[in-house]
């Protein structure tokens, strides 16, 4: 059986987040393996896998806020706001200033309410809003509020003036691409993020190029290749989720009691006023663990490991 603990996978382009799963499964030779938020299959990059007990930890990660580099085209908007879609309109945007695209960004930055692409993965009535939308049929999503922290733009590309004299079609000359980062909270999509700045400049605009690079404190560098997950190093739960939650040292008889689904009488004062990571002296973590009035109580625990 695999050892518990956190794999970090760096997610190539073509493949699902459910296939690199499927591929972990067979290299750690486990079917208890679960994963902290869906890449889509053009997206690369950072994709957070629980292993064994470790799984309980992925809904402490999910939520996490989530730092992106991506490629935006202005000028030309798809159907599924990225560039797997088919194009449906294509306007000039060469006239474009740096100034009005700043503009525009500054007003995708915050907190602000995006309404999630047609083609995403969101439940309408039990049905994922991308087969509902491939199979014809009118998706309509609510908004959501969503916090965009970083919008900023690193490189701008234009068609060379070259190229353009020699074409008169707005598709292959009428285009910039932006690349850029985006630090973002759990449930934004940069898709439509694209798809709203191209339609505030009202030149349209989707999704080239995406790439996660962090969840929460944790980040793509040093992530296992998906050809590469057997050997793959596994962090521990205890490191993560101290990480992702704040350490909370307990002594052995604490550990023991919290295991035993007892509460630690009067320790409030030494906990955050957030869940936390408690960690047994050997180094092991123990569970997630929460105020309840003047006690600490046990919200989540984890099964007894091995030192590491």
């Amino acid at each position: 059986m695999a050892a518990p603990g956190i794999l970090l996978v760096d997610k190539p382009g073509g493949i699902t987040s459910h296939d690199v799963v499927a591929r972990a499964r067979r290299a750690l030779d486990t079917r208890k393996i679960g994963h902290a938020g869906t890449l889509d299959p053009m997206a690369t990059g950072l994709l957070v896998l629980g292993v064994e007990g470790a799984t309980r930890l992925l809904t402490f990660i999910v939520g996490l806020d989530k730092t992106y580099q991506a490629t935006i085209r202005l000028g030309v908007a798809t159907d599924t706001d990225d560039a797997e879609g088919q194009a449906v309109s294509a306007t000039d945007a060469s006239a474009l200033r740096p100034d009005q695209i700043s503009e525009a960004i500054a007003a995708l930055t915050g907190r602000i309410s995006q309404v999630p692409s047609t083609y995403s993965a969101i439940k309408v009535d039990g049905r994922r809003a991308y087969d509902l939308a491939r199979a014809g049929e009118e998706v309509q999503l609510k908004a959501r509020e969503v916090t965009v922290s970083r919008f900023d733009v690193v490189a701008e590309r234009r068609p060379p003036a070259a190229s353009a004299a020699a074409s008169g079609s707005a598709d292959d000359t009428g285009w910039i691409d932006l690349d850029v980062i985006v630090d973002c909270s759990s449930g934004t999509y940069i898709r439509s993020l694209a798809r709203d700045l191209g339609a505030t400049l009202g030149v349209g605009g989707h999704l080239t190029a995406l790439r996660r690079t962090r969840i929460g404190p944790v980040a793509v560098d040093g992530a296992a290749g998906v050809d590469a997950l057997a050997g793959a190093p596994l962090l521990a739960p205890a490191e993560v989720a101290a990480a992702v939650l704040g350490r909370f040292d307990v002594s052995a008889d604490e550990a023991r009691d919290l295991r035993h689904g007892k509460r630690l009488t009067g320790a409030a004062e030494r906990l955050a006023s957030h869940p936390m990571a408690a960690i047994d002296p050997d180094g092991a973590l123990v569970g997630v663990v929460e105020k309840r009035g003047d006690d600490v109580k046990s919200a989540m625990n984890m099964p007894e490991e091995a030192p590491r």
